[in-house]
């Protein structure tokens, strides 16, 4: 892959409506909280715009809703370097919503509603074949409906795409689906819904390894939260620590982590590095509040990697 290599990413697009609040409501309790804010998410839009403020070549495969969140929304992707050609308008829907809720410690509590994110059918996914054909990879997660994103892998394993899933939220994937995916990119809590193996060590972390390894996964990134990633290649482990940083919230940094990995493998640089360019971005984005507004432009990642040394 080079410097022209093409990302294709395939996923949905929500308007976050985050508050934070001392401590999480309790069933029946009234929370006072502060700092309303509306911006941009949605996994599949987040790691589009990690990807492309980044610096890769991008093409964004989404729905939005026919409303004026909408088209406010694909107005920015295009300002974040992203090919919004393939992010279709539903009529009579609703763009995506998730309701955030970040507590003192900077965690957070999210519901969401799907919207036209649902109208993202394999239908829709097979109209926009020919972005995929093109692309080098492929980067998905699971706010899409299953069948789509099945139907996404299908098509890439026809045209020698790489597939990347991160597979979040948590959902049951079928070994049909696992045997597509060239590298795939959970959490703790993702690798135990898909392994059956709570990861709480290395050792855990390369048990579960050995069990996507053995679905047909070449590639496996368990990330750690603060304690980084467990990298695991054709069996062969090694976990690869983080940054440490001040962390004001953690809304994104998976995301900004898969689309800044993914951007440095495009542009060959070996997974080693690649992953402490990712942690780069994730480190920059856990400093600043938000979603997308929280994810760093490549200058940044780039200066952050130097004064690392």
């Amino acid at each position: 892959m080079s410097k022209n290599a093409k990302l294709a990413v395939l996923g949905s697009i929500n308007a976050d409506h985050i508050l934070n609040l001392a401590h999480f409501p309790r069933p029946g309790e009234t929370v006072i909280g502060q700092n309303y804010q509306i911006a941009f998410g949605g996994k599949g839009a987040n790691q589009a715009v990690a990807a492309g403020r980044a610096g890769a070549d991008i093409a964004f495969i989404a729905c939005v809703g026919a409303d004026d969140m909408g088209e406010r929304i694909r107005q920015q992707l295009a300002q974040d370097n992203i090919d919004t050609t393939p992010v279709e308008v539903v009529a009579g829907e609703s763009t995506g919503v998730a309701m955030i809720f970040v507590n003192g410690d900077g965690e957070n509590s999210i519901g969401i509603y799907a919207g036209a994110n649902a109208a993202l059918t394999p239908a829709c996914v097979a109209r926009h074949q020919p972005v995929i054909a093109a692309a080098d990879a492929l980067l998905m997660q699971l706010e899409s409906p299953l069948e789509s994103v099945l139907a996404a892998a299908t098509f890439a394993r026809q045209h020698q795409t790489q597939v990347i899933l991160n597979p979040a939220p948590a959902t049951p994937l079928s070994d049909d689906l696992l045997a597509l995916v060239d590298i795939i990119t959970p959490n703790e809590t993702e690798a135990e819904s898909l392994t059956g193996i709570a990861v709480n060590s290395d050792e855990d972390a390369a048990r579960a390894a050995a069990v996507l390894h053995a679905k047909g996964i070449g590639t496996v990134l368990i990330t750690l939260g603060r304690r980084g990633v467990w990298l695991s290649e054709q069996g062969e482990g090694q976990r690869i620590a983080g940054f440490s940083v001040k962390a004001i919230d953690t809304i994104a940094a998976g995301d900004t982590f898969n689309g800044a990995f993914i951007t440095a493998r495009l542009e060959q640089k070996p997974i080693y590095e690649a992953v402490r360019f990712a942690h780069a971005a994730a480190a920059i984005a856990v400093t600043r509040s938000g979603a997308q507004p929280s994810v760093p432009w490549r200058a940044e990642i780039d200066e952050f990697l130097q004064q690392q040394g």
